[in-house]
């Protein structure tokens, strides 16, 4: 089985490229360009809408419908370029040296790219293992569209046998990623003029009260790092990333939000961390907010929760996958991914391999080498080649 050109490769990569699928936008265009290019071979897919009508995922399978087959997963949506110092359109493929330049390059519609480039290769298979297509939508804002999807995927008679997702790891077996629990705490103070402070309730001197607790937390998480890990960071993190409070200088602020998110090693982790830091704060911090006000206290919001990935090296379908990629070694990463919701919503073995460097992804000039979407292309070949026997 060939690697399909290289100028194919280009010309697909070019045409995502060129959608602007930041996340605060619709990604339908591309999905309908998508369909168009699998219609003109004779395929289609199912459409999995959201709520707004605004975003759509597509599920697509290309062999038999009715036996069990593998995912070739990745998502459409890019991050913003708002700030970025671009020294050329983002949304515009450009080539130089071997590089492909171009928001969403390596995260991740490289290997959108790759894969649909490779479906001619599929149909002339004759496939007897189907190979399915699922392309997601605002992945980076949360793993969203994903989970519809697999909602879907999991009521359906026949589960997939495994799933690779083509998050960016220079094309390295990864078995393991952390989880991510976000939160947002906002304090609610009394406003009052700063030359009575002490009737008003400083809501950001309360806040910062939190904010030193986390902190403190962090600290003891890498305190407890497992030095053997696969992790290229070998334990949980605890950081506070945003926070907005105040009006004026002589006015007591009566609101501050903090915004704090824990990346767990374990498959639960991250939500444990950030719930006793709720658990302390309510105990430790609110009542004495309450004490001077009644009506004064903290708030606290979910901003995005996904499980974490941990695949047993063990486990054949990552056998598969290291023969698949021409490799021996596999490792853990801090990024997350929506390998683990496959795991975690419908059952299905899950790891991340796919071309270009995590380094690159969200960056100004971002770029995938094309070596790598070559690679990823005999990744793909091979995995036709193991679904036709």
């Amino acid at each position: 089985m060939q690697t399909p050109r290289p100028d194919r490769i280009r010309k697909l990569l070019a045409d995502l490229v060129a959608f602007d699928t930041v996340s605060d936008r619709s990604n339908l265009p591309l999905i309908d360009h998508i369909e168009k290019y699998l219609a003109s071979l004779g395929v289609s897919g199912q459409r999995i809408v959201d709520d707004t009508g605004q975003k759509s995922s597509l599920w697509v399978t290309i062999g038999p419908e009715d036996k069990a087959g593998l995912v070739l997963s990745g998502h459409t949506d890019v991050v913003p370029v708002a700030g970025q110092d671009w020294s050329h359109n983002p949304f515009e493929l450009v080539e130089r040296d071997g590089r492909l330049y171009g928001r969403g390059t390596t995260d991740m519609k490289g290997f959108v790219a790759v894969c649909l480039a490779m479906v001619p290769e599929m149909l002339t298979a004759n496939l007897k293992t189907p190979i399915h297509l699922a392309i997601s939508y605002d992945e980076e804002i949360g793993c969203v569209g994903v989970r519809p999807m697999l909602r879907e995927l999991s009521r359906k008679p026949i589960k997939p046998l495994g799933c690779f997702v083509g998050e960016p790891t220079q094309m390295q077996v990864i078995i393991g990623h952390k989880g991510k629990h976000g939160v947002r705490a906002t304090f609610r103070g009394l406003a009052r003029h700063s030359s009575i402070a002490p009737d008003g309730v400083n809501a950001i001197e309360y806040a910062a009260e939190l904010i030193v607790e986390i902190r403190r937390r962090a600290a003891l998480l890498a305190a407890d790092a497992e030095r053997s890990s696969l992790y290229d960071v070998p334990h949980s993190t605890l950081l506070t990333s945003i926070v907005h409070g105040g009006a004026a200088l002589n006015i007591v602020p009566d609101t501050c939000a903090v915004e704090f998110e824990c990346r767990g090693i374990g498959i639960t982790e991250s939500r444990q961390v950030t719930d006793a830091i709720i658990a302390w704060a309510k105990a430790e911090i609110e009542p004495r907010m309450r004490a001077q006000h009644p009506e004064c206290g903290i708030d606290f919001e979910e901003i995005l929760d996904y499980p974490a990935l941990d695949t047993p090296a063990e486990n054949p379908f990552v056998t598969l996958a290291k023969q698949l990629a021409g490799r021996n070694d596999h490792a853990k990463v801090a990024f997350g991914t929506e390998a683990g919701l496959f795991v975690s919503m419908a059952g299905v073995p899950s790891v991340v391999v796919g071309p270009g460097g995590i380094a690159q992804a969200h960056t100004p000039d971002e770029f995938v080498e094309l070596s790598q979407l070559l690679a990823c292309g005999d990744f793909v070949a091979r995995l036709i080649t193991h679904c036709a026997k």
